[in-house]
């Protein structure tokens, strides 16, 4: 049992230690300061439990230790009940103890102070400095959103320039593919004019039905006119695919500047944050994700390669372009000259069926004039033999007459002779102007024949030049000058 009143951690309450010469602890050297500092602790605090003061009464009994000599002779422990004489006579503390616990507290304190200032100094160094490496940071970050702003303003100003020309280039290669849809309509009309033309010739008659010229350079047309439509056509589904394409490479720029106007004014936001704005906060750990998906050089890349793309289309359009228009040349010009072919042959068609009908119709005058000729030579012949009749009437009355002479009278006389030889020459005469007759006849019938065959040439020569002068005329409204493929 403890004696009432004594402390506990008195010296003389339990046994005294034997412990060599000591000296108090040095004050511990201030740490460098540095870029990053290890956390403070005052000289004995470093533990959770140092705060106990017992540490301060230990530091005592090691400096008693220091003054009663070289060594320290082990003691027993005092009884627990002491005499009231004794307790009297012994001290806890002695006055060198006192003053050595009061300089080491000076000390303490002195050092304790000197750290606090040193700590204040290189705390406010230690702020400065962040703050300025803070400052230096957020201007670098500034710097970098503005390069990254340039950036970004570049790359959509490119975009920009070359959809333009792309949504350019698209309106001239569907203008190109409209003219050659037009022109493959407008190819209708000279088409169905050549069909008609060959229609209508097939209404000419008997030996003017003919494959002449004008049906083959008119067949040659039809075929040109077809496979110029055909090639058109063509050509315009080609564009078509083209433009397919233009527009897929346009909705490409469109997004990518529609990513580069939300980048823009997302940075643009991030670059006007200030540390006095209202709409910033904490979020924390979102350093830690990483959700970006390419860098710097891909994501130029990227854009470089929807202009690389979208140029390459451009390049294509260009040479559809070209080729369209070198087929509107090539095309014009050949049906053009095969019009004008078909032209100059229905020309010389007509002109050689108005030749060949002139002459016709100069047969069929001469042809008339010989058989009104004719006509009266067979009048002249009728009238010729019925006025043979009466010398024949009387020869052969004087013969009948000069029969009737009695006996020997009926002699075989001159004029016996001369009538019967007059009778025979006038029969011979009557029968030879009969056959001159029918011959005339004959030739009569057949120059009307002929003029039959005249005229029904001269029918069918009309029926053509009729024809053809219809072809012609239809044939005006085939364009004058090559202007097909100008749609208003």
């Amino acid at each position: 049992m403890e004696f009432l009143g004594t402390a506990q951690t008195a010296s003389y309450c339990g046994p005294k230690k034997a412990c060599g010469i000591s000296t108090l602890p040095p004050v511990a050297p201030a740490p460098v300061s540095q870029g990053c500092y290890p956390p403070y602790y005052l000289p004995g605090y470093r533990y959770l439990n140092s705060w106990r003061p017992s540490l301060f009464y230990k530091v005592s009994n090691t400096q008693t230790c220091l003054d009663e000599g070289a060594t320290c002779r082990s003691a027993l422990r005092p009884p627990t009940t002491l005499p009231a004489v004794r307790s009297a006579l012994f001290c806890r503390y002695r006055p060198h103890d006192w003053d050595q616990s009061n300089q080491l507290q000076i000390h303490t304190a002195e050092a304790s102070r000197l750290w606090a200032n040193q700590l204040m100094g290189d705390s406010m160094r230690l702020m400065q400095n962040k703050d300025q490496l803070t400052r230096q940071m957020q201007e670098g970050t500034c710097r970098n959103l503005g390069q990254r702003l340039s950036d970004i303003g570049f790359w959509k100003s490119e975009l920009s320039y070359e959809l333009e020309r792309l949504l350019n280039e698209n309106h001239s290669l569907d203008e190109v593919k409209r003219r050659l849809e037009c022109a493959a309509e407008e190819l209708n009309c000279p088409l169905q004019v050549a069909l008609e033309c060959l229609y209508q010739r097939e209404k000419r008659i008997g030996i003017d039905l003919v494959h002449d010229n004008v049906e083959k350079n008119l067949i040659q047309e039809v075929d040109l006119l077809k496979c110029c439509q055909e090639q058109m056509r063509k050509l315009a589904q080609r564009i078509d695919i083209q433009m397919r394409d233009n527009r897929d490479a346009q909705h490409v720029l469109e997004r990518d500047r529609e990513d580069k106007n939300s980048a823009e004014f997302i940075d643009e936001k991030c670059l006007n944050l200030r540390n006095t704005s209202d709409c910033i906060s904490f979020f924390h750990g979102v350093e830690k994700i990483d959700g970006t998906i390419s860098v710097p050089e891909t994501w130029a890349k990227f854009s470089n390669d929807n202009i690389r793309h979208s140029q390459n289309m451009q390049a294509n359009s260009i040479q559809l372009r070209e080729e369209a228009q070198n087929l509107f040349n090539v095309l014009l010009d050949q049906m053009w000259k095969q019009f004008t072919s078909t032209n100059l042959a229905f020309n010389a068609r007509i002109a050689e069926v108005t030749d060949v009908k002139n002459k016709l119709q100069m047969e069929l005058a001469k042809t008339l004039q010989e058989i009104f000729q004719t006509e009266n030579t067979i009048t002249l012949l009728e009238r010729s033999i019925m006025a043979k009749e009466s010398p024949l009437k009387v020869a052969q009355t004087r013969l009948e007459r000069r029969t009737q002479r009695p006996s020997v009278e009926l002699c075989r006389d001159m004029p016996q002779f001369k009538l019967v030889n007059e009778v025979f020459t006038i029969n011979d005469t009557v029968q030879t102007l009969k056959l001159r007759l029918r011959e005339t006849q004959d030739t009569q019938q057949l120059l009307v024949m002929t003029k039959c065959r005249l005229e029904h040439e001269l029918a069918m020569k009309a029926n053509t030049l009729c024809i053809d002068k219809k072809c012609m005329g239809m044939r005006k409204t085939f364009p004058s000058t090559p202007c097909l493929g100008i749609c208003p």
